[in-house]
């Protein structure tokens, strides 16, 4: 297939700025409407949902954020690509229940039965999982409930395996995250409110009806992959084959098949390589004014691609990457990664950048960082995925 449309690697920066409400003459208004910019905001680290929307919007605050997913639910934490935790809008849920959230379900079904059968728990760890997930769904009609409430009162999520031997990596874990992990890929349960501060992930469970009415339907795979394909080329198009494949955690047949279904159209690509974008979305996109963003671990913008060189360099990866490819925080000047942020232990945003951005690009950073403190007013983030550079920027 030969593409015949150019979009190049500036116009690829400008559709970032723009269309991930980066630039701060695109900044959106409410969180339901970052979230679809972005198709899904990352929720591994609990915080970075909510940096994530103080980073493309004005005048929200954390409470906005809870609000949104908690009150009126419009956005919704839903375990799907990659087996990693999303916020989704409300309505693209029942795309990734039928394809990229049941994809993973099936895998850990096996995973767990076996891990269940192996430790001597039960001869059919297939049959114990059903019978967990019924004894679980019970509790919760009951009412939501966290972890904890859940192993005091559901004997089959009280067991514990692993710990039998010295070696350091045989350590004992619990078995109910497994089941509610699966009850939730399944679209069985949610995770409801969260039970802690913001900056952290302790959700409690609820049963999918009782926190959604009416439960939507889950499409079926092909129709579920074609919906998050074609909100994923809106945001990040054009992107790669490979990209998708990578970001839905699928088959390249499953890729293959939903950029047919969507109609989606070849472009070609300053590395040489062969983009896709929807039919419509062939365009140059009119460049905002320079731009500044300080964005958080695993942001959607700095995930959303495999092959990232239009706007990171590749000696900085292994600065603001672990070795498991999870992005720290990153700093942004006008479309491209340039260091990272972190904070002083009274809260105050400091930058540590890998390059010169001249005095126009420092300052405007500069007033990002003065942003973002006052936006965390004294909070101080943790962050589980720390980089490199993150690490040697806290040290005194």
């Amino acid at each position: 297939m030969t593409a015949t449309r150019r979009i190049g690697d500036s116009e690829r920066r400008r559709r970032i700025g723009v269309r991930h409400a980066l630039a701060p003459t695109h900044r959106l208004g409410d969180v339901a409407a970052v979230t679809r910019a972005m198709t899904v905001l990352h929720a591994t680290e609990a915080a970075s949902v909510h940096l994530a929307v103080a980073a493309r919007s004005e005048g929200l605050t954390p409470a906005d954020v809870d609000a949104a997913m908690y009150g009126a639910r419009e956005v919704v934490k839903q375990l799907a690509m990659r087996r990693t935790l999303f916020v989704f809008p409300r309505e693209l849920l029942t795309a990734a229940w039928g394809s990229a959230s049941a994809r993973v379900a099936t895998a850990e079904r096996k995973r767990i039965a076996k891990a269940i059968a192996g430790a001597g728990i039960a001869e059919d760890g297939d049959a114990w999982l059903e019978a967990a997930r019924e004894a679980t769904l019970r509790r919760l009609a009951d009412g939501p409930a966290t972890v904890a409430e859940l192993r005091a009162d559901v004997p089959e999520l009280a067991g514990m395996i692993g710990g039998t031997t010295d070696k350091p990596w045989d350590r004992a874990v619990p078995v109910a995250p497994w089941v509610l992990t699966h009850l939730g890929l399944s679209g069985a349960t949610l995770r409801g409110r969260n039970a802690g501060h913001w900056r952290l992930n302790k959700p409690t469970w609820m049963r999918t009806q009782d926190w959604l009415d009416p439960v939507p339907e889950a499409l079926d795979e092909a129709a579920g992959y074609a919906e998050l394909v074609r909100a994923w080329l809106t945001t990040f198009g054009p992107g790669t084959a490979d990209d998708l494949q990578w970001w839905l955690g699928s088959t390249k047949t499953a890729v293959t098949r939903a950029l047919a279904d969507v109609a989606a159209v070849t472009v070609s690509l300053d590395d040489g390589s062969t983009g896709w974008v929807l039919p419509d979305d062939t365009d140059d996109t009119e460049a905002p004014a320079p731009w500044a963003a300080l964005l958080p671990a695993l942001d959607p913008t700095v995930m959303g691609w495999r092959s990232r060189a239009f706007y990171l360099d590749p000696a900085h990866v292994p600065h603001l990457f672990d070795s498991n490819g999870n992005a720290g925080t990153t700093a942004w000047w006008d479309g491209r990664v340039v260091g990272c942020w972190v904070q002083d232990d009274d809260g105050t945003v400091r930058l540590s950048l890998l390059e010169d951005v001249g005095d126009e690009g420092r300052a405007a950073l500069d007033r990002e960082a003065e942003r973002l403190t006052a936006w965390l007013d004294g909070t101080v983030i943790g962050n589980v995925y720390a980089s490199r550079q993150m690490k040697q920027a806290k040290l005194p």
